[in-house]
């Protein structure tokens, strides 16, 4: 039935992403002489110490502009030199391939730098004159040209921390908080009152905080493009599949809503939502249709909007023009695992025939905060525009300021993140609002008989896709990055070392791994691939799984973490070989039937539409993935495709068709292309104290997508794969952990933990006291790990009599091959290393040490007499069954 009236304003598409950055008056666009990261700096540095930190001094009176104040003197990403790429090429190859396969890599590298290398290098050179970035167009285009669904293939997700306050932790009033903190940060980047972010005081990159925002990905018949209202002031929200919206904001992008108006709207919505039986209101629930092929979705967005003014067109307009997507679940997962599904893609459940997960109440194609009935809450943003970096700044400063504001409820002084602050909504004189519309309207879409089958199949792809997939997760506590610190260790190449110690143990074998690095310090820098299989690596985690002293073990893990954080400077500096490789790669493409500069040029390139990847091509899930690959076809850069940007992890097919094949140049027509962008092992460090979890979907059908953070006490991990025993791997995971602690701790004994204050150390060494009150007492002193105490029975040292006492995690590995005899004592009961390990190419299974502790439990509780040695039982002992 037809909706209300409503006040509904344009989506307008912004022009495209080249002639948006020429335009005069943006200040985005520099002369390259103005450009270097001294002059970004000293333009930083020109701001106060209060303006660029809010928090250290409350309320700063701000100079205008400071978000976007270093734009126009960040330097452009470099062009890396050819031969420089080529090496790095065959270094990242050459742990991945058998002798023969790199001979045959090397030629094909040789052939392309004595034919067409050259020659796309100096066309790459042109086409990057005058743009913004070299990359940045091709990756943008691999992204949009994408033509599978974005859900689990391109969409990362964030969850968020529980709110510290229990009280505030149910639905409706963690969502309401989260809105507020969320229109406050759109207010200070509206405003350019947010600091700009820095790494060491050096300024980075602000652009994709400008499209944050308002955007939504709009697929049409010839590839996607990005939409923008930059004066969208509503959201929409999404309950039980059902579409809401209303204002937020004024025209100053002020806020117009108090926290307990927006609460009242959000309690009123779930009273109307929850009206429909959830069954009824499944079968109108259109989210589902941006989980489509993107091609189908397009056809399905112009039944849709075929009648200009129609009931439909206008309620899409809303949706793709809202600043964000709020969606209210009905569901409470308990699991980690559980809540890391429902961010990321939404629950399947199916009841009478009628599917009634969470996977209904979505839209893909936008930025969504999703909130659980019991307050768990987290974040699903479409990845093409903006990066996981820009993501976790907005997450991160709005879980800051809902504590923020709760405790200014407690005390008034308390300091604000926030530059400054809206108008109190409440003390404002109504005219002051202009033309807003603060109570809620449902969306009431005309279901015409296209929409409602349509609406049918796609539910059941997506279900199938979600069965798919499955996702673990490891809240590692034992230790974390000052743990790392402490043995001199950089956290992130510790962890990535980890993942190559775990699959190894699992598999025997090394596999093609990413991990992205964040190239924000140039204009408009988006990731660069880092490589973390090298041979450093591999000789490491063959030198972990065989017979070898635990310092030699040590001395190959700190070689292998000295070249990860060597090739992570690198890459940083954007001086990496895979987005140059694939930026080649494009102007060969572009250039296939023309000649000259012109022709790498993005002026008159046609389109020809999506490209759809085949399975075991990649994509890069949070910014965070790597190279696109061969089939992506270009978009045009007229004023037809109305983009923002690339990121370009679209998950496309790296091997060249039949057509095509006699054209390629050798270099990507060798089987190592397609090796280096087929990863198995997809990881992204991206994370911070605010959020609980971060992840994304497999980049491969073989492979595993890892997102993890690295807290200074703990390690938290999501694992996902298409139901390659992921809880299996985790497990190894956290035993490789446990076990290279402990091997440190052999190796390495430190008198104190990194948190332990060095007072002990000043008593140890200060001279007997004088005072007589001082010296009272007996010294009570912690008992020795592997020395007997008074009450704790018989225990045996493990090789070093200091390893610490807090070891023994039951996941712990070491070979009985290598002599080193490992006892365990549990009430005077011993059990031998033997019992337990297996000598199988240097494979431990991380649950067989809790099997075989369990397997001798009958024993555990019978007294030991002193000096008598339990007998070790041989063969296997039989259950006496029932007679």
């Amino acid at each position: 039935m037809p909706s209300s009236t409503t006040s509904v304003r344009t989506f307008t598409m912004p022009k495209s992403l080249n002639a948006t950055l020429a335009e005069p008056e943006n200040p985005r666009l520099a002369a390259d002489g103005g450009r270097s990261l001294d002059k970004a700096k000293n333009v930083s540095d020109a701001y106060t110490r209060d303006q660029k930190d809010p928090l250290s001094g409350y309320q700063p009176r701000l100079r205008p502009g400071i978000t976007f104040a270093t734009q126009d003197k960040l330097p452009k990403l470099p062009i890396p030199e050819l031969d420089s790429s080529m090496i790095k090429y065959l270094a990242a190859l050459k742990p991945l391939q058998t002798p023969r396969e790199h001979s045959e890599t090397q030629q094909a590298v040789e052939e392309f730098l004595k034919s067409e290398g050259p020659d796309l290098q100096e066309r790459l050179k042109k086409y990057a004159t005058g743009k913004t970035s070299y990359i940045e167009q091709f990756w943008y285009d691999s992204y949009l040209n994408f033509d599978n669904p974005v859900v689990l293939n391109l969409n990362p997700f964030f969850l968020l921390e529980d709110d510290p306050t229990p009280a505030r932790n149910n639905q409706v009033t963690r969502a309401a908080s989260l809105v507020i903190s969320a229109l406050s940060f759109v207010r200070a980047v509206r405003r350019e009152e947010l600091p700009p972010d820095t790494v060491r005081g050096t300024p980075l990159c602000m652009y994709q905080y400008s499209r944050l925002f308002g955007t939504a990905r709009v697929p049409t018949e010839n590839g996607c493009h990005i939409g923008q209202d930059p004066e969208s002031k509503h959201i929409v929200v999404l309950c039980h599949g059902q579409f809401y919206w209303f204002d937020v904001l004024d025209d100053n992008s002020d806020l117009i809503m108090t926290e307990k108006d927006v609460s009242l709207n959000l309690q009123t919505i779930v009273d109307d939502a929850t009206q429909t039986p959830i069954q009824e209101a499944a079968k109108g629930a259109l989210g589902v249709l941006s989980t489509e092929n993107r091609k189908i979705w397009s056809g399905l967005r112009d039944v849709m909007t075929r009648d200009e003014g129609s009931n439909n067109a206008d309620c899409l307009g809303i949706v793709d023009s809202a600043l964000f997507i709020l969606c209210l679940d009905y569901t409470e997962p308990a699991s980690g695992a559980e809540l890391c599904q429902n961010m990321l893609c939404g629950t399947s459940q199916v009841e009478k025939g009628v599917q009634v997960g969470t996977c209904t109440n979505r839209w893909y194609d936008k930025l969504q905060i999703i909130v659980c009935k019991n307050g768990s809450a987290g974040i699903n943003f479409e990845h093409t525009g903006v990066d996981g970096h820009t993501v976790l700044r907005f997450a991160s400063d709005v879980y800051t300021d809902t504590i923020l504001r709760f405790a200014r409820t407690i005390n008034g002084q308390a300091p604000s993140l926030w530059a400054s602050t809206s108008p109190d909504p409440s003390k404002r004189d109504p005219a002051s609002f202009g033309d807003v519309s603060t109570t809620p309207h449902k969306l009431e879409w005309d279901m015409v008989p296209e929409l409602g089958i349509a609406l049918r199949f796609a539910e059941t792809r997506l279900a199938d896709l979600i069965q798919q997939n499955e996702f673990q997760t490891l809240d590692f506590a034992h230790y974390g990055k000052n743990f790392m610190t402490s043995m001199g260790f950089s956290p992130d190449a510790f962890v990535q070392m980890a993942f190559q110690a775990a699959y190894y143990g699992l598999y025997g074998r090394v596999e093609c791994t990413y991990e992205p690095a964040m190239t924000k310090v140039y204009l408009h820098g988006r990731t660069e691939a880092i490589r973390s299989v090298t041979p450093e690596s591999v000789d490491f985690v063959q030198t972990f799984w065989g017979e070898h002293p635990p310092q030699a073990k040590v001395d190959a893990l700190k070689k292998a973490c000295q070249k990860h954080t060597a090739n992570t400077r690198e890459c940083a500096r954007a001086q990496g070989c895979d987005r140059h490789l694939y930026a080649l790669f494009s102007v060969w493409q572009k250039a296939l039937d023309e000649d000259g500069a012109e022709a790498a040029s993005s002026n008159g390139m046609s389109s020809n539409g999506y490209s759809s990847p085949v399975e075991g091509s990649e994509r890069d899930p949070a910014s965070i993935v790597g190279s696109p690959s061969r089939n992506s076809i270009l978009s045009t850069d007229d004023g037809d495709v109305r983009s923002i940007r690339s990121n370009g992890r679209a998950r496309h097919n790296s091997s060249p068709s039949r057509g095509q094949q006699h054209n390629m140049p050798m270099l990507f027509a060798d089987p190592g292309w397609d090796k280096l962008n087929n990863t198995i092992i997809s990881t992204s460090n991206c994370g911070n104290p605010s959020l609980r979890h971060f992840g994304f979907g497999p980049t491969t059908g073989d492979g595993f997508g890892i997102g993890y953070i690295i807290k200074d006490e703990g390690i938290s991990i999501c694992a996902s794969s298409k139901h390659r025993q992921t809880k299996r791997f985790v497990d190894a995971l956290e035993s490789y952990l446990l076990e290279i602690r402990r091997i440190l701790r052999t190796t390495q004994r430190r008198a104190t933990s990194p948190k332990a204050s060095r007072a002990r150390e000043a008593s140890a060494n200060r001279p007997k006291p004088s005072s007589r009150l001082k010296s009272r007492g007996r010294v009570i002193k912690a008992s020795e790990p592997g020395r007997r105490t008074p009450g704790q029975g018989n225990m045996t040292p493990v090789e070093d009599s200091n390893l610490g006492s807090d070891d023994e995690g039951l996941g712990g590995c070491e070979y009985l091959s290598m002599l080193v005899e490992i006892s365990i004592w549990t009430n005077a009961t011993r059990i031998k290393a033997d019992d337990f390990f297996c000598d199988t190419d240097g494979f431990f299974d991380a649950g067989m040490l809790l099997q075989a502790l369990k397997a001798r439990g009958e024993g555990l509780g019978e007294e030991v007499k002193p000096g008598a040695e339990r007998r070790r039982e041989i063969g296997k002992k039989l259950r006496l069954s029932e007679y």
